[in-house]
């Protein structure tokens, strides 16, 4: 079974640095932290505030690649976490057949953006991983993390600037 989620913010790990992307459930309060690159995390970002560059950035590219080839971006899925790594599909549409795409799940993140679908979790990525029920409850790796997450208010999931 597969559970929808939107993004619900855009941070930077204050342990490591790097950014996480935290989508959340979208019929509960359940989060999901996936770290991400910083390429594609400035690609969500832009995306997230609706900044454009100059020129396509790589998903845009990809996305006017579907589009020029008449195929519809349908959503995007967090199929698998294995050894500590997220995979992900994205789904197509391309004449009336369905095409699976293996994708990182940052680069799935930001076409979803991009082509406005729907993101989802696979139910079993959600059982595996530290999917943290709520901030106050959090649960995360280390003691650092967890007391940053239960300190986030609404201000901060959306402040994450690249």
């Amino acid at each position: 079974m597969q559970i929808e989620m939107k993004i619900r913010g855009l941070m930077v790990d204050p342990s490591t640095n790097m950014p996480i992307v935290i989508l959340k459930d979208a019929n509960s309060e359940a989060l999901l932290p996936i770290w991400v690159g910083l390429f594609e995390a400035r690609a969500i970002a832009m995306e997230i505030e609706k900044a454009s560059g100059p020129r396509p950035m790589t998903h845009d590219l990809l996305k006017n690649i579907v589009d020029g080839l008449n195929g519809r971006l349908q959503r995007i899925v967090v199929s698998e976490l294995r050894d500590d790594t997220f995979y992900a599909v994205v789904w197509m549409e391309q004449d009336g057949e369905a095409v699976a795409v293996d994708a990182r799940p940052s680069d799935a993140l930001a076409l979803a953006l991009r082509a406005d679908c729907p993101i989802f979790v696979e139910e079993e990525v959600l059982r595996t991983a530290k999917v943290l029920p709520n901030p106050a409850e959090a649960a995360a790796e280390s003691p650092e993390l967890r007391r940053w997450l239960e300190g986030l208010g609404d201000e901060d999931l959306g402040k994450y600037k690249m």
